[in-house]
């Protein structure tokens, strides 16, 4: 986990070249369909995180009278709202090499 917050992958939505992203593969549905893949990967991983941290902050109370805001929480799921969206990083390491995929069926 610790690569992805030093991923520099963009924030916000941009234009990549085409014969990059299916160069390693020569196929752009397959190349798309690996870093999908890692995405989904990824996000799972941020999710898992994210959760775990956040469950230190949870209370188990039933009184709405006990529900006040955590600083500390608030810092951590600002935090998580700032990485780069799975698919940004997914898409970072795809062009840098980084992703490890075979083809089955061959």
């Amino acid at each position: 986990m610790s690569d992805i917050r030093k991923s520099e992958a963009a924030v916000s939505t941009i234009t990549y070249n085409r014969n990059e992203v299916d160069a390693p593969t020569n196929n752009i549905y397959e190349a798309i369909s690996i870093v999908a893949k890692r995405a989904n990967q990824i996000n799972s991983e941020i999710k898992k995180e994210l959760l775990e941290k956040l469950d230190e902050f949870a209370t188990y109370s039933d009184s709405l009278e006990e529900i006040f805001e955590n600083k500390e929480q608030i810092e951590v799921s600002k935090f998580y709202e700032k990485l780069p969206k799975p698919q940004a990083i997914a898409i970072e390491e795809w062009l840098e090499d980084k992703i490890y995929y075979r083809n089955t069926e061959k």
